[in-house]
């Protein structure tokens, strides 16, 4: 697990800055503190830096770049190729030699390109972000995993092209503009992240999960998408005798894909907060383990009206597997305190406030000497695990009936009239008004309405006819030309593999863990696992509207009964009772601060969120108006009371 880094000066007279490179890449030190390498070509036209923390094959000779033994590819790469112990013995079958580490995945890799090419990106197994330079051909290469678990972004100025791990990275040349993107900051406003390419930096792109970008030397930029989930998927039978063989082909895909996220040469743990998913990383993790593996908890001081402790469930199902377990309370301090850093580390907002304690048991972890931890993220989605996306799909179904989009406009008008504008289900008539998904993400936030009135003059009119459906584009196009059974939970878990994962959930998880210099893997986000459960018929997944219905009968007997059939509660933060206390002080200090320097929001609106105590929606707006003071303006964050 890295950070990587680097610049293409295509245009004429541009020249790579050494020290600029070198500066970039040491903004992610914490991404990797082991090591840090770079390499330039001979005119100074590109520049390419690496830090390296050391997880498979620590010896020096597996340092990055690394050149090809032809001398033609330089790679620098972020990630892990799980399966690299096969495809090097396949790569010797066919009589690659010139080895020069004993098991490094990232000299696999660069011997893959070599030898597939670009097609080696359907041979790996892993999780990775990385970039190729090809001195013959004058071009670099950069791709981004299938699912998007690692970041990559970049900027291309002036004759220059740039990517790196972190925008940081980027923010670190002197001749990149620091400048919000509005449009970002639209959709920011309704999903809770900016769906890629944008990101909150005018200029500054992410490149989107599953996709291949090359720039050749007169600076074009070409991107292609080089994965669908649907390309992989074989659908099962739908009928009920089936779900056995289902359920069993399930567990099985799950082993293997835990095991091969256990191979490290440095020591590995599980984050276990209780729940299914947790629960059984942990409990496949420990198989075959003769010494107890750790595991990592975190929860609050004592329990709030808005969220519960779920460390008991945690620690009995340590004590179930003979786990070494260690757990973490926090407090409303650790949060203030921590916000400085939460905004550094985050680059751009990420509204979740869940940012707070994936970051402090990943500082667990760390402490506690593990350098790799297992992650539970992506069952929710695949396996319909949560209890609003039933209700959402049962009022769904309402807005299905085969009417005009005319009747759906006059039930959103009269829903409004009845004091219901901000309301979910006047929001849904709205989009079935015009002919939008029902469904955008799994991390919606505010409606249209809100969002509207949020705005300040200026920003309504400039976005007057717009909505987040536009973001959505590519995903419903892919989806319409690839989805083998068009059901409204397979869209549901189609959009959040698109969207809130990558770029929300799994960036949370990744910027925080790497703030701590911990590498975070995540089994249930195997693209081979994703697969299987993308394969499962609809009928299957909700059989007597149980949620995680065929998952749960897959782990029937691996982890107990009282843990598998508890009810759902999902990880939080008790963010409503903490901004009732010191944390709303700070917070309505920032906003206001913000809207005296912007004329982004409409005053009136913020005075209504803090009159209604709205902490939630609150915090959204605050992360930004945080991240605005820290990147944009420069000035420093205020980290208490």
């Amino acid at each position: 697990m890295c950070g990587i880094v680097g610049t293409f000066a295509f245009g004429r007279g541009e020249t790579v800055d050494r020290d600029v490179l070198i500066s970039m890449r040491d903004t992610m030190t914490h991404r990797g503190p082991d090591g840090a390498g770079a390499w330039f070509d001979d005119n100074l036209s590109v520049g390419i830096g690496h830090r390296r923390l050391s997880i498979v094959d620590l010896s020096t000779t597996a340092s990055q770049p690394m050149e090809s033994d032809d001398g033609r590819y330089i790679l620098t790469f972020n990630g892990e190729i799980y399966n690299h112990v096969e495809l090097r013995d396949e790569l010797k079958a066919l009589g690659v030699s010139n080895w020069y580490t004993d098991h490094s995945d990232t000299e696999v890799l660069l011997k893959a390109f070599q030898v597939w090419g670009l097609d080696c990106v359907h041979k790996f197994r892993g999780m990775f972000a990385f970039a190729i330079w090809d001195k013959l051909e004058l071009r670099l290469t950069l791709v981004r995993d299938r699912i998007g678990i690692k970041p990559l972004y970049w900027a291309k100025r002036d004759g220059r092209f740039s990517f790196a791990s972190e925008i940081k990275g980027l923010l670190a040349d002197p001749d990149q503009k620091r400048e919000m993107d509005e449009e970002a900051l639209f959709h920011y406003l309704a999903v809770m992240t900016t769906p890629a390419p944008l990101t909150m930096f005018a200029g500054i792109k992410k490149l989107a999960p599953g996709t291949i970008m090359t720039v050749n030397s007169a600076g074009d930029v070409n991107e292609r998408r080089y994965w669908d989930v649907w390309d992989d998927t074989n659908p099962f039978p739908d009928d009920e005798a089936s779900e056995g063989m289902i359920a069993e082909a399930v567990l099985g895909e799950l082993e293997t894909a835990v095991k091969y996220r256990k191979v490290a040469d440095v020591p590995a743990g599980v984050f276990l907060s209780g729940g299914i998913d947790s629960s059984t990383n942990a409990a496949l993790f420990a198989r075959g383990e003769t010494d107890p593996i750790k595991t990592f908890s975190i929860g609050y001081e004592h329990d709030y009206g808005s969220y519960k402790n779920e460390l008991n469930f945690a620690a009995s199902m340590a004590q179930n597997i003979g786990a070494d377990h260690h757990e973490l309370r926090l407090t409303q301090d650790d949060l203030i305190n921590f916000v400085p850093k939460l905004i550094e580390l985050q680059d751009e907002p990420i509204a979740d406030p869940v940012c707070v304690p994936v970051y402090y048991v990943s500082k667990l972890a760390r402490d506690h000497g593990v350098t790799v931890c297992q992650v539970g993220e992506g069952a929710d989605e695949v396996f319909w695990g949560y209890p609003w996306w039933k209700q959402l799909l049962s009022v769904n179904k309402l807005t299905s009936l085969p009417l005009p989009k005319w009747a759906f406009s006059a039930g959103q008008s009269l829903l409004s009239l009845r004091g219901w504008k901000d309301h979910k289900v006047t929001e849904l008539f709205r989009r079935r008004a015009q002919g939008e998904p029902f469904f955008y993400s799994g991390a919606e936030t505010f409606t249209h309405y809100a969002r509207e009135r949020l705005l300040s003059p200026r920003m309504r009119e400039k976005f007057r006819g717009r909505s987040t459906a536009e973001a959505l584009t590519d995903i419903i196009d892919r989806y319409e030309k690839g989805a083998w059974e068009k059901t409204p939970l397979n869209w549901m878990s189609y959009v959040d593999l698109n969207l809130r994962l990558p770029e929300l959930l799994l960036m949370r998880v990744d910027k925080m863990s790497m703030g701590v210099s911990l590498e975070c893997r995540v089994p249930f986000l195997d693209h081979k696992f994703v697969a299987c459960g993308m394969s499962i018929p609809t009928k299957t997944k909700m059989r007597n509207g149980e949620l995680k219905h065929i998952l749960k009968r897959a782990v029937t007997g691996l982890i107990p009964d009282e843990i598998i059939h508890r009810k759902k509660q999902g990880f939080g933060v008790p963010i409503h009772e903490w901004f009732q206390d010191r944390l709303g002080a700070q917070m309505k200090q920032e906003i206001y601060d913000f809207c005296r320097e912007t004329d982004v929001f409409d005053i009136s609106m913020i005075d209504e969120l803090f009159s209604s105590n709205d902490g939630i929606r609150l915090w959204w707006i605050y992360n930004l108006a945080a991240w605005h003071r820290h990147f944009i303006r420069r000035q420093p964050i205020e980290s208490g009371i």
